[in-house]
């Protein structure tokens, strides 16, 4: 299918409207919630991915972008994608739960060839998972990795990551907003704010 470059222009601008930062916020913890909201998962704020970011901030911005790319994906090119699976496996995608900066860490060095399968066998244990989601974490270092993805939503989530690797390394902000409402709504789950109507106060 050929588009012209008028057609493609007027095709991203639509597209940009109607997908905001709130929405992709709205529909990550929407699909996520169980893992955002798990205690395992907040074990990832402990954790320096590159530069300055957290594997936890790593693993929303990774995950929102690949929601940005399945909207655009399913709306222009009509090309159906698991949401469900593709937040799960970018949520998911670095759940190795260890500093791989840390000298003392065994195996450090080689931790980018191996985290990937790491990552899989905590997520198995800890959420499940299905063969998509195996493949999304899995394969997510290809091409570092050997094995190739075998989904549009693993080769979603790897380009995502690398993406946002990218942007974390020279400190580029791209996700703060969604990092601020996830971890605000987390905050409400856990209790931590609350507001008062005058006689009645109302916790969150």
């Amino acid at each position: 299918m050929i588009i012209s470059k008028h057609k493609g222009i007027k095709l991203a601008l639509h597209f940009a409207k109607r997908i905001t930062e709130y929405k992709l916020a709205k529909e990550l913890l929407t699909r996520g919630k169980d893992i955002i909201l798990s205690p395992e998962a907040q074990v990832l704020k402990t954790f320096v991915q590159h530069g300055e970011t957290t594997v936890f901030e790593h693993c929303l911005s990774v995950a929102k972008f690949s929601l940005l790319m399945a909207h655009f994906l399913e709306r222009t090119l009509k090309i159906e994608i698991d949401k469900d699976s593709l937040v799960r496996g970018a949520l998911l995608h670095d759940y190795f739960l260890y500093d791989w900066h840390d000298k003392t860490v065994p195996g450090r060095r080689v931790h980018g060839f191996t985290h990937p399968g790491t990552a899989m066998r905590n997520a198995e244990r800890d959420f499940g998972l299905n063969d998509l989601e195996r493949d999304i974490i899995s394969k997510h270092m290809f091409p570092v990795t050997p094995f190739p993805p075998m989904h549009r939503e693993s080769i979603i989530v790897n380009l995502a990551d690398k993406w946002c690797a990218l942007c974390e390394a020279f400190k580029i902000d791209v996700s703060s907003y969604i990092i601020y409402r996830v971890n605000f709504n987390i905050a409400l789950a856990e209790g931590e704010y609350s507001i008062d109507y005058g006689e009645t106060k109302a916790e969150y």
